[in-house]
């Protein structure tokens, strides 16, 4: 394979290697390997010595053939070749190194700054807070607390903070660092006896940040560590921000004394991104890889995967991979076959109990009425059709649907989607009604 599709290749297998890994394990092990060679079955990996072989094909081994087979679309056997001095990844260009001086962390990644993050409704809030704070650092809001689930762009957000602080005041002390290597450093520094060394360390800095505040929940020497270094901090007018899966008062055995300092700042969240963002977020990623994908297909991506943006992400890279490497022309279908198992995953998610409560609200009728025994045709006809969905959206056997529709047994669910389905295909305008509705279902707010 040419060395630019190689380098290409092993640039988008590293950013799914980089959803199912920490980054510190990422920075540590993957960001120095380089893929040299691949053909058919077989990859090359260049490494810097032994030692990283050994460790990746014993820890990573399985993580970097699946991400690579996903890319090529069948399996491939990874090998190692330790070649020091050409070990990169030079595809995607990295900005300007920040001043070195200014960071005690395990790595920021140079592409989570404000100029690659995708501001929607959904995050407006928290990028405007986060943007303040870096304009004036301990005085606009502090600390800065960020919550959200998982994958919607907490530490995209701490990370830009932390490149702006430093680009603005070169000589600023910053440390990011996730609260789960705070507590292993603590660990080790009482282990060691150097529990000065690691004070001095988080307590004499400009801008401390810590990821995944929720994960000191429940440990007490932590908690107490982490909360005398918060007041040192705060009493210097130093600025502080942590990021949580979910708000301070709702994180289980967090000490009220540590909350309640949570509380001081502000306390801003991140929710789902809509579907205009989530467009736009698809639009960015192509723009910075400059790779083409047609509008349909984005469109179409970004309609089924509605709950994480690394996942919304990765979906693009293995379709725009794909097509690349295969010299594939992108089209809908392929788009469908090469990510059945990632809309799989979020098809299980959904209910029929959502169906149901969907097909109610659309056809004005009470949820009540899917479930009652009543046959008049305003109420049939919307349960049959929710009966359909059931059947089309979910893993649910008809005998389960039945239970789900009263108790109704499989050969009515069956007789309705027999009905329902010949309808999709003979009449226009009911293929156009089931997409509407299996688009609200699905979470896609574009008809609202």
């Amino acid at each position: 394979m040419p060395v630019l599709s190689c380098e290409k290749l092993w640039s988008d297998a590293l950013d799914l290697i980089h959803n199912s890994v920490n980054e510190q394990a990422y920075q540590t092990w993957f960001t120095p390997t380089h893929l040299s060679e691949i053909d058919k079955d077989k990859a090359t990996v260049l490494v810097p010595n032994r030692f990283f072989a050994d460790w990746l094909k014993g820890h990573y081994q399985k993580t970097i053939e699946h991400a690579l087979g996903e890319l090529v679309g069948s399996p491939v056997q990874v090998e190692y070749q330790s070649r020091p001095e050409q070990v990169q990844r030079p595809f995607i260009p990295r900005p300007k190194p920040i001043h070195e001086k200014a960071f005690h962390s395990s790595g920021l990644n140079p592409r989570y700054t404000f100029d690659s993050f995708v501001v929607g409704n959904n995050n407006r809030f928290a990028h405007a807070a986060a943007v303040a704070v870096t304009d004036s650092p301990a005085r606009a809001y502090n600390p800065l607390f960020i919550h959200g689930r998982v994958g919607l762009g907490k530490t995209h957000l701490m990370q830009a903070i932390a490149h702006r602080v430093a680009v603005q005041n070169p000589e600023a002390h910053i440390v990011y660092t996730s609260s789960e290597q705070f507590t292993n450093q603590l660990i080790g520094a009482i282990q060691t006896r150097s529990t000065a060394s690691f004070r001095k360390k988080y307590r004499e800095v400009d801008v401390l940040l810590v990821d995944d505040i929720q994960f000191i929940a429940g440990k007490e020497s932590t908690q107490e560590e982490f909360f005398h270094t918060f007041n040192a901090l705060y009493d210097a007018h130093k600025q502080i921000v942590v990021s949580s899966d979910r708000s301070p008062k709702d994180i289980a055995t967090m000490e009220e004394r540590l909350v309640s300092r949570f509380e001081w700042g502000l306390i801003t969240d991140i929710q789902q991104p809509d579907y205009e963002t989530r467009m736009a977020i698809l639009r960015k990623k192509c723009e910075c890889g400059k790779v083409f994908v047609p509008h349909e297909v984005t469109a179409y991506i970004a309609q089924r995967i509605k709950t994480n943006i690394r996942e919304l992400e990765g979906a693009l890279i293995r379709v725009a991979a794909f097509a690349e490497l295969t010299s594939t022309p992108v089209t809908i279908d392929l788009t469908k076959e090469l990510l059945k198992d990632t809309f799989r995953e979020e098809d299980s998610k959904l209910t029929i109990d959502l169906i149901q409560h969907r097909v109610a609200d659309y056809f004005g009728v009470r949820f009540q009425d899917m479930v009652s025994k009543r046959r008049v045709r305003s109420i049939a006809y919307p349960r049959q059709v929710a009966m359909f969905l059931s059947r089309e959206l979910t893993d649910h056997s008809l005998p389960s649907i039945g239970e789900h529709f009263g108790g109704r047994d499989h050969a009515t669910v069956l007789h309705a989607y027999a009905k329902i389905n010949n309808e999709v295909k003979t009449k226009p305008n009911m293929r156009e009604l089931v997409t509407r509705l299996t688009t609200l279902i699905r979470g896609v707010n574009s008809y609202s």
